[in-house]
């Protein structure tokens, strides 16, 4: 009988061992696409879900983004949203490209004349656009940061559950994920 116990256990452990190396396996390091139009990618994103962070602390409603594209190729940043008491705040920053195909900036929301300061920018990597340019995963080389943008204020379930699937591919605790009303 101990000899039997000793199995189970034995075989137990190895299993647990198997599926936690699987469930890792099943996950990959965030990666960004290879190509962003940025002239596509411009205009107004409503924010769908975004992952917990400290700048959008005080927001409980309307987060939007609204990108245009600089005489130098950056992209100007205008993010907003609406805090408990009713009022629209707004922080304005600009996105440097990091890559050829513009699918990787950082970004910064320090008043012009501090961006020149390093590390003071954030990682801004779309994951995954669709071809329409209508709905869009971003994040960062890590699992921190995560928004689900959509250009207009609702989102499909099929669509955000898809969404879902790619951030939950890339590491990324869905879990968490906070979505807010329009």
């Amino acid at each position: 009988m101990k000899m039997l116990l000793k199995s189970v256990f034995a075989v137990t452990a190895l299993a647990i061992i198997c599926l936690s190396f699987t469930a890792q396996a099943e996950t990959v390091t965030p990666r960004a696409v290879n190509q962003v139009d940025i002239q596509k990618y411009a205009g107004k994103w409503y924010e769908i879900a975004h992952l917990p962070m400290y700048f959008q602390r005080k927001c409980v409603s309307n987060i939007s983004a609204h990108y245009i594209v600089n005489a130098d190729q950056t992209m100007g940043v205008l993010n907003s949203c609406r805090i408990e008491n009713g009022e629209m705040i707004s922080s304005e920053g600009v996105a440097y490209p990091q890559n050829q195909g513009n699918s990787k900036l950082k970004v910064s929301f320090l008043p012009p004349g501090l961006r020149w300061i390093p590390f003071t920018k954030g990682h801004y990597w779309v994951l995954r656009v669709d071809p329409e340019y209508k709905v869009a995963l971003v994040g960062g080389p890590s699992t921190k940061y995560l928004w689900i943008l959509s250009r207009e204020p609702q989102l499909d379930e099929a669509i955000y559950k898809s969404y879902l699937e790619t951030a939950k591919y890339y590491g990324y605790d869905i879990t968490k994920l906070i979505k807010l009303s329009h």
